[in-house]
């Protein structure tokens, strides 16, 4: 029994050391992240500027094998990965898929915009580590998303004509609104390839933008038009929620005075 419990330690041990990596399907121990000086469990991480181009390109293609989410925050961290190296190799990517069709297809805050939130907060740093920018920067790229006559990216070899991809404007961060919205002005189902593809692009024109707000980050010239909506409404809201409210809005103590 003492050499069953002493194999049963070694072997807890020994995954305990490990930490699971996603750079070439590796695993790697922890001790060789240690080794060269990178905690991986302190924000923010290292930037260095990207082509806004290239990430809407990585984007669109990855969205094929990943969906939305993920394929946001794999196309920056891809190329951080090959710029910047650890801690990049070390994230886990691929967890990101979850985001999905809104969140395992319920249609709630659409996945490029999880993503995008993903990277300003690993990049920028969280509001617990003292700065609201971070998450400054992911609602101003939400409200921005709201706005936008999407997609307004276009794809240099897009897997769908160009004039089969009809333009709409979602006023809502909710893939379940901004999907069928489009859908509506399309005729067109949701397994459709022309939805895919829609959604596609509107994953790579959230890389794009993203990219383009870091780099302004990067240079010393990002002001933010960011701004947290429950400072208007005293409870999480967004601006726009009578896209699927109506008269039955949630009010909270006092919000009437």
């Amino acid at each position: 029994m003492d050499k069953i419990n002493l194999k049963r330690r070694d072997f807890f041990k020994g995954t305990g050391a490990l930490l699971l990596g996603v750079a070439a399907g590796k695993i790697l121990p922890v001790s060789d992240a240690q080794a060269k000086g990178v905690n991986v469990e302190k924000w923010p991480w290292p930037y260095e500027k990207l082509d806004p181009v290239e990430t809407a390109e990585i984007a669109y293609k990855q969205w094929y094998k990943w969906f939305c989410g993920a394929s946001v925050v794999h196309s920056v961290f891809y190329q951080l990965r090959k710029k910047i190296g650890e801690p990049y190799t070390l994230f886990p990517v691929e967890a990101f898929i979850f985001a999905e069709g809104g969140v395992a297809g319920w249609g709630t805050i659409c996945g490029s915009l999880l993503g995008a939130n993903v990277v300003t907060n690993v990049i920028i740093g969280p509001r617990t580590g003292g700065s609201h920018l971070g998450a400054l920067m992911g609602s101003e790229i939400m409200e921005w998303y709201c706005e936008a006559n999407m997609p307004v990216y276009v794809p240099k070899k897009p897997k769908v004509p160009v004039d089969k991809i009809p333009h709409t404007v979602s006023n809502s961060p909710l893939c379940h609104v901004s999907v069928g919205k489009w859908m509506k002005k399309a005729n067109k189902p949701l397994g459709s390839p022309e939805r895919r593809d829609r959604c596609a692009r509107v994953t790579a024109s959230v890389a794009y933008h993203l990219v383009e707000l870091l780099n302004k980050w990067k240079d010393g010239k990002y002001e933010t038009e960011g701004e947290f909506p429950s400072g208007d409404y005293s409870i999480p809201a967004q601006h726009n929620c009578e896209e699927c409210h109506g008269d039955n809005v949630p009010e909270p103590p006092g919000s009437e005075d």
